[in-house]
């Protein structure tokens, strides 16, 4: 039982809706799909017949327009189940916002109704192997000719890699303009030059691929450029914004579900002939990670509502103090949950020890935990600034 956050009407059957599916679509293959390390095609297809796409898309383009709060109540909800089957849905808006925050209408309108349909996934292509948490450093390029920009390089780490159709890829275009220099494109799956390598092995989000991509002389037409020129890192950081209170969802999302299996475990293991619920040390940690978890969701929350209102231009140290926060509380609720179930939380007969591998990229992409730190200080430095000025 959760705070009542006044959800709407609509905002209820969304939660509800994500609740049935993985209860009975996503659970009882969770275990299979962890194993196999596949991409999960048939959820993926009961998430589109739910119309689990289309939440957060706007309604002009197919959408239900429910924007960030709608996509961090369906994270969250399946997620609870499982936070890896879950990535091919999260992983498609992170792709789509640079569309809906840069695309020009022809462009919204060609990719945005697929996306919401569940027709078509997408991925979002910014990190490589030697820029990280440094987007600026990144080597990709994008060389204009004519009217054609060629594109050479390769991203790392591409959530949803190889398996979606639509990719939002940042590249420079101009060297010499730095920060600047660097622009945003769609590129489809099948484009000539356009190839994926290798589907990395992870210790967690194992039904999620990620994967490398590679450019090489990969020819693609300027209508594909989103905004103009230059603007690329904006759109990147705008869709971080946008994103990041996604993987926050995800993270709540895990470790709600590991404290309820940790209650319901706790409750029915018997030591020294009574629950090991009835024991204080037990019952401490429960209630450490039940504060944390409601604290984590009211913040994540109020971020996304912020975001939606459009009051704020830029929401980047709201965003990152949900993720930040979020993620933390995921690690420390999942490995209590692991401790409460002691010896037999380390062994895959309960779902505790992939939820605690799956938490743990929670505070590593879409910036590590360090980067949010940066984030906020650096936001909230400007804002004293500003206002000492006033």
């Amino acid at each position: 039982m959760v705070m009542d956050y006044m959800l709407s009407e609509e905002e209820q059957m969304i939660v509800e809706t994500a609740r049935t599916i993985a209860l009975e679509k996503m659970k009882p293959l969770r275990e299979y799909y962890d194993e196999k390390e596949e991409f999960p095609w048939d959820i993926v297809k009961e998430f589109a017949k739910a119309d689990l796409f289309a939440t957060y898309i706007p309604e002009e383009y197919g959408g239900f327009g429910k924007g960030v709060m709608g996509l961090v109540l369906v994270v969250e909800e399946l997620c609870k189940v499982d936070g890896a089957i879950s990535l091919s849905l999260a992983a498609t808006a992170l792709g789509a916002f640079p569309i809906l925050i840069a695309g020009n209408e022809e462009q919204k309108k060609k990719y945005l109704p697929d996306i919401a349909l569940g027709k078509k996934i997408a991925a979002f292509g910014l990190t490589e192997s030697g820029a990280g948490s440094d987007a600026t450093g990144m080597t990709t390029t994008a060389i204009k000719d004519g009217d054609y920009y060629i594109l050479n390089g390769a991203k790392c780490f591409i959530t949803n890699g190889g398996d979606a159709e639509t990719y939002t890829i940042f590249a420079k275009t101009n060297h010499s303009r730095g920060a600047r220099g660097i622009s945003c494109f769609i590129l489809e799956k099948g484009d000539i030059g356009f190839s994926f390598g290798k589907k990395e092995k992870k210790m967690g989000i194992k039904a999620s691929s990620t994967r490398e991509l590679i450019f090489n002389n990969c020819k693609i037409h300027r209508c594909r450029l989103l905004g103009r020129e230059g603007q690329g890192l904006m759109i990147a950081q705008t869709t971080l914004d946008n994103s990041r209170p996604g993987v926050a969802a995800q993270a709540l999302g895990i470790a709600t579900g590991a404290l309820n299996e940790a209650v319901n475990y706790a409750r029915k293991r018997v030591q020294f002939g009574q629950p090991i619920a009835s024991f204080q040390a037990i019952q401490h940690m429960l209630a450490e990670m039940a504060t944390e978890i409601e604290a984590a969701r009211a913040l994540l929350y109020a971020s996304a509502r912020m975001i939606d209102s459009g009051k704020v231009k830029r929401t980047s140290k709201e965003s990152a103090m949900a993720k930040l926060f979020c993620s933390e509380v995921a690690m420390k609720v999942t490995i209590n949950a692991v401790q409460i179930f002691g010896g037999y939380g380390y062994t895959k007969e309960y779902p505790v020890e992939k939820m605690m591998r799956d938490a743990k990229i929670t505070t590593l992409y879409e910036g590590t935990s360090q980067i949010q730190k940066n984030e906020i200080a650096l936001n909230l430095i400007k804002e004293y600034v500003t206002k000492s000025k006033l």
